[in-house]
């Protein structure tokens, strides 16, 4: 006979502290990402502005005959200047690096560090 005896079970063993550890982390936002999160909800609105002068300025002034043309610069100039990378770029970095980190054995409490 095998006897094994659990000494502890449900929340309390290690592995459901291990996972709670790295769900809080993931979870909670890193100062950079909250920066982004704020540069992009200022940037964002600016960027769609210049973009719709950019279509309306090209379509009435400089050639009113091209309505494919307007469109390609409006949409040009949300492309280049869209901080969708800054945005996405963040999390997504977070998340990788602490993903990589925890198949070595290394747990993060946050983004922070």
């Amino acid at each position: 006979f095998l006897k094994i005896k659990a000494t502890k079970v449900g929340k309390d063993t290690a592995l459901a502290q291990i996972i709670k550890v790295v769900e809080e982390a993931q979870g909670s936002k890193a100062p950079i990402q909250r920066l982004a999160d704020v540069i992009s909800g200022i940037f964002v609105p600016i960027v769609v502005g210049i973009a719709i002068i950019t279509f309306l300025v090209w379509y009435f002034y400089v050639s009113p005959e091209e309505f494919t043309e307007a469109l390609e610069k409006f949409i040009a100039v949300l492309v280049i200047a869209c901080p969708c990378a800054l945005g996405l770029a963040t999390p997504t970095s977070i998340m990788a690096g602490s993903g990589r980190a925890a198949e070595f054995g290394i747990l993060f409490k946050g983004g922070e560090h």
